[in-house]
């Protein structure tokens, strides 16, 4: 049974490689982390696509 801490960090892992995921091919746009109540509730990737 893993402790409150060990959930912890395999939460913090997950959200590092979903934002490392997020940013690694984003060109031009945001990513955006929503937080409430001390935690990270929502990651928004809004992408821009540049046309020449």
């Amino acid at each position: 049974m893993e402790t409150t801490s060990e959930q912890s960090g395999k939460l913090s892992r997950d959200l590092e490689q979903r934002i490392r995921l997020a940013l690694r091919d984003l060109r031009y746009g945001t990513v955006t982390l929503v937080v409430q109540d001390g935690k990270v509730i929502q990651l928004d990737k809004n992408e821009k696509i540049r046309i020449q």
